[in-house]
This record gives structure tokens, C-alpha cells and sequence, in this order.
């Protein structure tokens, strides 16, 4: 986030939207309500120390809270200038503080002060439940397992219906990697929570200001490239899981598994001309072959949603399970798949994609070129802010 963001201190930590949205608003009804609590100066600066010490992201609505708190705290009600309307990050910023209207800087100390503890109180159990389970630490926005000659990648990230974040581009990325080095015979990905993967997270547009918008997008091409290129060189079977719903590059990357299973809940949409965008994860090149043009262009260019029904009949998905024994049955099948000799099935899997990574790779690079045209139209800002201004009416 932007710099008057970080002087309010780090700003991670793993507490749910709910929780920190209960604290916050039941905070500024008892301090809007009531008379004035004095908040002595040592307990804002601890909670701004606190802060420091907290790790996972909570997102950009905990962070706007945390900064307007901090404003108010510090410089009283807002009086700047409302920033233009396509300066997303201040403009945002600026709605947050100037929402928290007359409120004394006092009162914004205490709520200031309450989120915090939320938030530090959240990650200590979260962490402890961590512990005691014996889940990995390794990553912010992944958990990945490695038992019974099985990689299991697990999208982590359920409070934001698993949106890839920039971070957790870079983590998968890390994660393929040493997935194709390990001793295990297959690597799963699969989703924690309702969704299998609510696709990328627009809040990496939001925070692009009109001055760095080129760089971000050009910067974010190279990284897609990257990501997805991870996935078309992996030298291993490649089974998703579809526990859910999935949208945007989940559903895209779904031509470069080996295996897809899906549960009877799970479905399957890539909104892009919603949003001004154009395909990618090789879906102009995977689609069309795998379904039939028609119906490829029935997702990628008109945003129809399959149920997994209608995935499996196109191709797209491997089998469909009842949802109520999916992850049992699904299991079964991986651990079976995972005693076959681990040579012989990477040699398999070199032989029958082998021939067309030269083409994927030309379709991948191809993509992000188009998409960095896109992410610099006008069309595909204005559609990204009007995402934006729906999702804050609701």
C-alpha cells in the first residue's frame, strides 16, 4: 500500500473481514454515541508497534480502515481534496478517512487501538491452532504438503474466496518449482474453503496509481508469463481439484493439468470482456482445441458460467463427484495414482505434451502481450472501476 498506509504501521495480520468489520463498526457507534474516552498516547504507539509484529495480509479493506483510523487519529476529520476518480489507491484512501467524518481524535485512537488488538488476538490463535495441527509455515498464501508421494498446493487465501494476490503469484510459482524437484509422483492444487479460486485479485489493479500504471502492467505480464509458464514446463501429472467455484486464470489454467475433478457445486467462469480483458493461461489456444471453437467463445468472449456438468461435457473437467463424497473419493484416486512407478509416468507425460510446449509457450507470451494492451485501455479501467463501485454498494 501507499507510504501514508506503512506509517500506520504493518499492515498484516490473518483476522477475518468479520471479525475486524464487527470491531470497527460497534467501535464507532459507542465512540459516536457516547461521551469521549481519553486514550493515553502510549497505547496508540504500542498499537502501532504491534502492528509491525503481525505477518499475513488482511487486505485492502482492513488496511484502509487501519489507515483512516490513523489519519483521524493523528490530523482529525479529512479536509484534503477528493483525489480524480481513475486515482484508485488515494481516491480510496480518501473515501475511508473522510467516512470516519467528525469523529474526535481521541475516539479514533480507541477504535484504532481495538482493531489492532482484533487483529494481533486473531493471529495468535490462528497461529497456535497452526501449531498444534502441525500445517506448514512456509508460505503466506499457500499451505503445501507433502505426504504418501503426493504434493498437495493448497490455494489458502478463503477470506478472499482464494484471489490470486501478486504474493500469491510469486508462492505458486515457488511452490511448482520445488514440486518438480521433490520425491512426489503426482502434485494436486486445490483450493481451502467453499471456493477453488475466485481468479486474479483486482485489488492489484486498485492499487495502481495513474503515474505507475504502465510499469504495473508491464510488471504484471512478466510475472503472468512466468506463472503460467510454471505450469506448461511442470514435468509431472498435474491433477486440479475443483472444490468449488472457479473463476478467471483458475479456470484458463485448467488446459494444462493432466487430470481435472470437480465437485457437483463447483463452477466455472471467465467474465473477461466484462472487465475489458482478453484471455490468458494459453485458454485462446487450450479452449478452442479441447471444447470446440463455438463453445470456447461462449466463455472467453461472452462470460458464460458452465456448472461442472456442463465443464465435464465439454472437456474441460475430467469427472464430476457428488459433493458430499468428493474429497474421499478424489483421495482414493490420487493415492492410487501415486504407487505407479514416478519415472515412467513423468516419461508418459513428456511424451504426450511434449510436442506442443513449443506452441504454448508462443500462445502464453502472445496473451500477456495483449493483456498488457488491455490493462492500458481506458475501457478496461473504467470497467475495473465500475467492479469496484458495485462491490462497495453491496
Amino acid at each position: 500500500m501507499a507510504a501514508n498506509i506503512l506509517r500506520a504501521g504493518s499492515l498484516f495480520s490473518s483476522a477475518s473481514n468479520k471479525a475486524v468489520r464487527a470491531v470497527f463498526s460497534a467501535s464507532l457507534q459507542l465512540h459516536t454515541t457516547g461521551p469521549a474516552m481519553q486514550v493515553q498516547q502510549g497505547d496508540f504507539e504500542k498499537a502501532k508497534d504491534q502492528l509491525k509484529l503481525l505477518k499475513a495480509d488482511p487486505g485492502n479493506e482492513v488496511k484502509l480502515k487501519l489507515y483512516a483510523l490513523f489519519k483521524q487519529a493523528t490530523q482529525g476529520p479529512c479536509k484534503v481534496p477528493k483525489p480524480g476518480m481513475l486515482d484508485f489507491v488515494n481516491k480510496a484512501k480518501w473515501d475511508a478517512w473522510n467516512s470516519l467524518g467528525s469523529l474526535s481524535k481521541d475516539n479514533a485512537k480507541e477504535t484504532y487501538i481495538n482493531l489492532v488488538s482484533s487483529l494481533v488476538s486473531s493471529e495468535s490463535k490462528t497461529q497456535g491452532n497452526a501449531d498444534s495441527s502441525g500445517s506448514p509455515h512456509d508460505y503466506e498464501t499457500l499451505q503445501v504438503i507433502t505426504e504418501d508421494n503426493i504434493t498437495k498446493i493448497i490455494f489458502n487465501r478463503p477470506e478472499k474466496k482464494n484471489a490470486i494476490s501478486t504474493t500469491m503469484y510469486n508462492e505458486i510459482i515457488q511452490a511448482l518449482d520445488k514440486a518438480s524437484k521433490d520425491d512426489s509422483t503426482v502434485t494436486v492444487l486445490t483450493g481451502k474453503g467453499d471456493y477453488y479460486c475466485s481468479g486474479n485479485d483486482l485489488n492489484n489493479f486498485a492499487e495502481a496509481t495513474p503515474d505507475s500504471r504502465e510499469k504495473r502492467a508491464r510488471d504484471g505480464a512478466v510475472l503472468l508469463e512466468k506463472f503460467v509458464n510454471g505450469f506448461i514446463d511442470f514435468p509431472k501429472p498435474l491433477i486440479a481439484v475443483v472444490n468449488g467455484p472457479a473463476v478467471g486464470i483458475s479456470v484458463t489454467l485448467l488446459g494444462m493439468f493432466d487430470i481435472v475433478y470437480a465437485t457437483d457445486k463447483a463452477t466455472f467462469h471467465t467474465p473477461f470482456s466484462q472487465l475489458g480483458q482478453s484471455p490468458e493461461g494459453c485458454s485462446s489456444y487450450t479452449f478452442p482445441k479441447i471444447m470446440g471453437c463455438s463453445k470456447a467463445n461462449e466463455m472467453l468472449l461472452f462470460n458464460k458460467k458452465l456448472t461442472s456438468t456442463q465443464a465435464c461435457d465439454q472437456g474441460l473437467v475430467t469427472e464430476v463427484f457428488p459433493d458430499s463424497t468428493f474429497q474421499s473419493q478424489v483421495s482414493n484416486r490420487i493415492k492410487a495414482y501415486a504407487q505407479l512407478p514416478k519415472e515412467s509416468l513423468a516419461f508418459s507425460k513428456q511424451l504426450i505434451r511434449g510436442m506442443e510446449k513449443e506452441k504454448l509457450h508462443a500462445v502464453n507470451s502472445l496473451e500477456c502481450e495483449r493483456l498488457v494492451e488491455r490493462w492500458l485501455s481506458d475501457e478496461c479501467m473504467n470497467a475495473i472501476l465500475s467492479f469496484f463501485q458495485n462491490k462497495a454498494r453491496l
